[in-house]
């Protein structure tokens, strides 16, 4: 699964697409329109009356200077009309864009929370982060351009195509003839560069992931002395994206350069052919008319010419919208008719003739059973890559059986929504996740209701809450970028002491004190007893005297259960469970 796409064909359809998040504000819209119309209005008006300006300089002594200062006040007052306008439509054309797009974002965001673990697997993250920080950056900014333009335009070209109707035909066809040239220019250049702008982000997202991957492993980088290594890479990266954006923005930075040439054509066409006019004498026209519609024909031309230099913002929105649309076209992981809401398990789980593989190719669970009874402890050893930790995938449906099923109380998991599911199990994996917030906030992530009392109970039960206490701000201590770093030990024991203080009824353990030594594992395995007391656990364990209590041990090779039984009963068949605690025991 990935995210590749395509944006050959598709600019009208991202266009309507990205209009559903543009039509809710429209107070917005409609401000921005009125401002923008008004502001093209004063600019044509005042265009007309400098030309009126000029023709009242008739000549040295015969200068109209009532007339020319009432055409004076009026430029002053709509040239100010024109400034206002031109400052509240950019401030609406900035609002509409940032909130269509945080809309965008939000529920794009959202759409991630519906996806199946697989999407994440085998989707790079630097490029997921990219999408939702330059691609819709990328977007925020071509949309304001655009919205704080194109009003405005709209009306100028009209108004200005109506004025210079009116001054002369002739010229007017003049820049009806040029102006196409425009649109055949900025059509050539996005055509040709539309494929460098979609590869300069696919790149970026690749960097974006390198650089944070980097970065989030400074110890292990230099612990393998591997700065050099990951410098090459890095700088091959880097050249990448510095050659494909060369070409992106090079070819775009030719469509300005080659459509004010084709402007400045028209005017060296409307000087010549509005001379040969006013020479001839009997066409009406003047030089201020001239001066008047060189101006209009710059306002005419003004949009498209502006257009042109945006195109590189334009493109690169066009790649984001695209990417951004990616994420949402994502199929979201599988619903069930009569999904309802699972309460209060007992705990009896069965996992009945169940085919699973991660890849079609290479089957890895194929026709497993297994009984639960409710509040057994199940201990899963094995090899690395033998399947215990799928087991757990499927019993939380963070993956969906190929074939068969898995009941609790004699019920489907997939017949129980996923939320409800979840819910009821409490995890401590192996790798810690604690989020940048109060160590308080970390510990209520799954019971924000929890009074303190109960937080600090469970953290004495994990053994953690004299080195909180030991913290100059207790429990309000902030983890995280900015704040205090603890060990791996540490984090451990606080994601202990947060399944704990959920107390839920079903629990997963999955290498939880593989980061603690073995002094502390012996005083929280009391603790651990508590909180399993009557629950159906599940323990995968590397350790084997952390599982020596287990009402059930499996072994597992390749997917199946190869042996099961208690402790005793398999260190009696010596078999690859024996092999196993002998190893590790011969080990001292």
């Amino acid at each position: 699964m990935s995210l590749t796409t395509s944006t050959k064909n598709q600019e009208p359809k991202l266009i309507q697409r990205f209009m559903t998040y543009v039509t809710p504000y429209k107070g917005s819209l409609g401000l921005g329109f009125c401002c923008g119309v008004l502001g093209g209005i004063a600019s044509v008006v005042t265009t007309y009356y400098l030309g009126r300006g000029i023709d009242r300089l008739v000549g040295q002594g015969q200068v109209d200077f009532t007339g020319l200062t009432n055409i004076l006040g009026l430029l002053l007052f709509f040239m100010l009309v024109t400034s206002l306008t031109q400052f509240f439509t950019q401030f609406f054309a900035n609002r509409l864009a940032y909130h269509a797009v945080n809309d965008l974002r939000q529920e794009a965001i959202e759409k991630l929370d519906t996806l199946p673990l697989r999407f994440f697997d085998q989707t790079s993250q630097g490029s997921l982060i990219s999408r939702f920080t330059n691609d819709m950056d990328n977007i925020s900014i071509a949309v304001t351009a655009v919205f704080a333009q194109i009003f405005q335009g709209l009306t100028t070209i009209i108004l200005a195509l109506i004025f210079m109707g009116r001054l002369s035909g002739w010229l007017t066809l003049t820049v009806l003839i040029t102006t196409p040239l425009i649109f055949l220019t900025n059509y050539l250049v996005a055509k040709n560069s539309q494929k460098t702008f979609q590869a300069q982000q696919e790149i970026l997202g690749q960097l974006s992931g390198y650089a944070q991957e980097g970065i989030l492993q400074q110890k292990i980088v230099r612990a393998f002395s591997q700065e050099k290594v990951r410098q090459a890479t890095f700088e091959d990266l880097n050249h990448q994206l510095y050659i494909k954006g060369q070409k992106a923005q090079f070819a775009s930075s030719l469509t300005n350069p080659c459509a004010r040439f084709v402007d400045h054509l028209a005017y060296v066409l409307i000087a010549l052919i509005g001379g040969l006019l006013y020479l001839k004498g009997n066409s009406g026209i003047t030089i201020g008319i001239i001066s008047s519609f060189t101006i209009y024909a710059g306002q005419f031309s003004k949009p498209f010419i502006e257009l042109s230099g945006l195109m590189t913002q334009l493109q690169t929105a066009q790649v984001g919208l695209s990417r951004s649309f990616a994420i949402l076209d994502e199929v979201p992981a599988p619903t069930f008719p009569n999904e309802k809401v699972l309460t209060h398990p007992k705990g009896a789980i069965t996992f009945q003739d169940v085919d699973f593989s991660y890849t079609p190719d290479q089957p890895l669970i194929q026709n497993f059973n297994l009984q639960v009874n409710p509040g057994e402890r199940v201990a899963i050893v094995g090899k690395t890559g033998a399947g215990k930790s799928t087991l757990v995938n499927l019993l939380m449906r963070f993956y969906e059986v190929d074939d068969g099923a898995i009941f609790i109380d004699g019920e489907n998991v997939q017949h129980s929504t996923r939320d409800s599911l979840r819910q009821n199990f409490g995890m401590v994996l192996q790798d810690t996740w604690l989020f940048d917030a109060s160590i308080a906030e970390n510990l209520k992530f799954g019971r924000p209701e929890a009074r303190d009392e109960e937080m600090i109970a469970a953290c004495k039960e994990a053994h953690i809450h004299h080195f909180i206490q030991s913290l100059p701000e207790g429990y309000q201590t902030i983890l995280g970028q900015g704040g205090l770093e603890i060990s791996n030990g540490q984090r451990q024991l606080l994601t202990i002491a947060r399944t704990m203080l959920k107390n839920p009824p079903l629990l997963i353990l999955d290498e939880a004190t593989s980061s603690v030594d073995t002094l502390t594992e012996k005083q929280i395995q009391d603790g651990f007893n508590k909180m399993m007391a009557g629950k159906t656990s599940f323990i995968i364990a590397h350790r084997l005297s952390t599982i020596q209590n287990a009402h059930q041990i499996l072994v597992m090779d390749h997917g199946q259960i190869v042996e099961s039984g208690n402790h005793q009963e398999l260190l009696a068949k010596g078999g690859a469970y024996y092999q196993l605690y002998q190893a590790q025991f011969n080990q001292g």
